[in-house]
This record gives C-alpha cells, sequence and structure tokens, in this order.
C-alpha cells in the first residue's frame, strides 16, 4: 500500500513486536524509497514481514509511530473519523465526558496528539510532525461526532508548546484554531468549580487525570485539617473543602497557579475554610514541622521531577525527600495522599522509595488505596509511555 518501506535490523522491533507503537532510530537497517518527514510509510521486518504502517521522521529519535497493524489500511480522512468515534465511544462507557480527555495519544491509537475538553472548548496538543499534519481533520472529527450527542463545541485553542516538539524539528507555537473566544472556561468536576485558563494555564490548562483521586482523598477529609502541597489551582484542597475539611492550607511555587486556587475558592464559597499559601514546598516543609504543626491529610502531588532516564536517581531523592517530611507531618492515624506523575519513576520504583521514606520517617505506613490516571487517559498495555500516574493513600502510624 505505501511504498516506501523501512526495514527493521534483525533482533530489533522487540518492543513494536509486544504491542508498542514506536519504532527508535537505533532499530531501522534501511529505508527503500523517497518521502519525507511526515509522510506515512510501512514497516518490515528484517525478512520482509510486515508489521504495520505509520509517520516517519528522521529528525526524531522516535523515527516511526504506528497507526495501524492492518495490512491494507488506508490512513485517511475516513481512518481518522473511525479512531476518534472509537475515542468518544470508550469515553462514554467509562467517565464522566462534561469535562474529560477525548484522545490520549497512543493510548487511543493516534500517536502524538492529546485533545482535552472543558465543557464545550476543545483544547489540542500537537507533538509529533506526521501527526500535526492531520490534527485539524481531526478536531472537525471530533466536532462532527460531538455534534450528533448534542455537544456544539464553540471554541479551539491550541497549546503545542512543549519543549518535545524541538525533538521533532517543529516550532512551539499556541493559539485559536478558529475564531478567538474567551479562553478562561468554566468546569465543574465531582461538584467543585474551577475557572481554566486554556490559554496560559500548564499544559492545557488543568490536571483531569486526578479526577478519581481528587475524589477518593476528599472522602476522608471531613471534619479534618488539611495539607495539600504542589496545590497548583487548588484541586485536591477544594475537593477536600467541599467534602467537609476543617481546614485547608494548599501551597504552590507559582503567584500564578496561587492567584488562581483563591479565586476557585471564592467560585465554591470555600474562601473561609481554604487559604492557599505561595511557597516552596521544600522549604515550607521543615518550618512547619519545627513549629510543631501537624495535619489529619496531607497531600503531595508534585510535578515530574524527571522527564529521563538519566535523571531517575535525583527524581528518587527528591520523592525520598517530600514523602519523608510529609510522612512527619501526618498527626498519628492520619493519612498521606502521595504521587508520581513521571514516566520514567515506574511503579516498582516509586513504592521502593516510599518505603525508604518511611523508614527514614520512623513511620509505618497502611496502604488505603492505589489509584492510577483517570480512564479517559487510558493505560494500553505494550505501550508503556501510556502509563505514567501512581497514586496511593497511606494511613499513618507510628511503631507498635
Amino acid at each position: 500500500m505505501y511504498k516506501t518501506i523501512v526495514n527493521l535490523k534483525k533482533g530489533e522491533g522487540r518492543t513494536l513486536k509486544a504491542g508498542g507503537m514506536w519504532v527508535y532510530d537505533n532499530e531501522i537497517a534501511s529505508i527503500n524509497g523517497d518521502f519525507e518527514n511526515g509522510d506515512i510509510v510501512a514497516v518490515h521486518d528484517f525478512d520482509g514481514y510486515y508489521m504495520g504502517c505509520g509517520f516517519i521522521n528522521t529528525k526524531s529519535k522516535i523515527t516511526l509511530r504506528i497507526l495501524s497493524r492492518k495490512k491494507g489500511v488506508v490512513i485517511d480522512e475516513d481512518f481518522m473519523m473511525r479512531r476518534v468515534m472509537d475515542a468518544w465511544e470508550y469515553r462514554k462507557q467509562t467517565i464522566d465526558c462534561s469535562s474529560c480527555r477525548l484522545i490520549f495519544g497512543e493510548a487511543d491509537f493516534l500517536p502524538g496528539i492529546v485533545v482535552d475538553k472543558f465543557g464545550d472548548v476543545l483544547v489540542v496538543e500537537s507533538l509529533a510532525l506526521g501527526i500535526d499534519r492531520w490534527k485539524t481533520v481531526i478536531v472537525d472529527a471530533l466536532k462532527t461526532v460531538l455534534a450528533r450527542d448534542g455537544i456544539l463545541i464553540r471554541g479551539v485553542y491550541e497549546r503545542s508548546d512543549a519543549k518535545v516538539r524541538l525533538q521533532e524539528g517543529m516550532e512551539r507555537c499556541k493559539g485559536f484554531l478558529g475564531e478567538a473566544f474567551d479562553t478562561k472556561v468554566e468546569i465543574v468536576e465531582n461538584g467543585v468549580k474551577y475557572i481554566v485558563d486554556v490559554e496560559d494555564g500548564q499544559k492545557t490548562g488543568f490536571f483531569l487525570d486526578q479526577k478519581n483521586n481528587r475524589a477518593a482523598v476528599g472522602r476522608l477529609c471531613k471534619g479534618k485539617k488539611v495539607l495539600d502541597c504542589f496545590t497548583h489551582t487548588g484541586s485536591f484542597a477544594l475537593n477536600a473543602g467541599v467534602c467537609g475539611a476543617e481546614s485547608v492550607l494548599g501551597v504552590d511555587a507559582s503567584e500564578l497557579a496561587i492567584e488562581q486556587a483563591r479565586e476557585n475558592a471564592m467560585r465554591n464559597h470555600l474562601e473561609e475554610k481554604v487559604r492557599f499559601e505561595c511557597a516552596d514546598v521544600f522549604e515550607l516543609l521543615p518550618k512547619l514541622e519545627a513549629g510543631g504543626e501537624q495535619f489529619d491529610v496531607v497531600i503531595l502531588d508534585p510535578p515530574a521531577f524527571t522527564k529521563s532516564r538519566n535523571s531517575v536517581k535525583n527524581a528518587v531523592k527528591g520523592y525520598r525527600e517530600i514523602n519523608i517530611r510529609g510522612m512527619k507531618l501526618v498527626r498519628e492515624g492520619g493519612f498521606l495522599a502521595t504521587c508520581s506523575c513521571s514516566h520514567f519513576m515506574d511503579q516498582d520504583l516509586f513504592a521502593k522509595t516510599l518505603r525508604e521514606a518511611a523508614a527514614g520517617a520512623r513511620k509505618r505506613l497502611r496502604q488505603v488505596e492505589f489509584g492510577t490516571q483517570a480512564c479517559d487517559h487510558p493505560i494500553l498495555w505494550a505501550a508503556d509511555q501510556s502509563y505514567y500516574l501512581k497514586f496511593y493513600i497511606f494511613q499513618v502510624v507510628s511503631e507498635r
């Protein structure tokens, strides 16, 4: 079907053969045929066996991103519509779709693109050259599919401003795809109202992946004194407040995020019991400990401390330190909610780090709950780049 053929080296392509979606530059023996980066090409094993088709980009270490493994498949507008329809049907069956991730890259078999829905607004993040050529087709398909269910999209904003685009040979960009609109969008999640800043907020404007974990923490907070670290725009803190916490302190190093968190607190009439402070969490926690502060619930939702394998060791130190500090601030029998959103901090390594932190804090942990990202961020087995969020709730007790 596609005349340009990428041939793998003998013994390579193990991830692809196991169900993965990527082929790296060092796995390729030869490329036969003319192409431009971003084109769709066929992939063959060393012996000529057909393995699929996908986008090629020789400027990227991830040289191939697979779109389909079926022989004879044509990648066209109909193909993209089928992918979009499948993604939407999955969300309708699994999650509240008022605000959710509609397209999650490889896990929805559309590698390199993310689309989030905030009410009647879509936010698009395109991270790979090949899919970038199809982003308007995908957005138009989403509008059509959603309209069939009575959901009319009033605006689309692009947030393709991540550094990873530079590795694809693309420029970072952001802006409206279509007519301009008010980029401050109100959403409701778990009964909490938020203003999402799709233009200047982190990533696409709001972290939808913690939806279920925020609800899980909220259930433990009634009548409790709560500390929410790395609060960003206040999501865990506000869930605690809505669920009846006695008092909540949210902390983040970003003044812009804290301002937005305070606005969100007022929107939920929680400003009397949910307060926010702009501070470096690593500096604040020792001060709270020295001052004898104790909390019934401590929440640690830090940004990814590592985005590559090369910095995992330093990340382990960071996660260990922050969790030791957090555990020491939990009142006897209270609860610690802690997570890692780094793909490279895998589940086993994170659990090992938490055990070390517990030993360092001289605490015992009783696991209450384990979670991952919400199901609108599906985890495609064998495509392990789709699994990144690890979330624990523990009861923290002293030696007994």
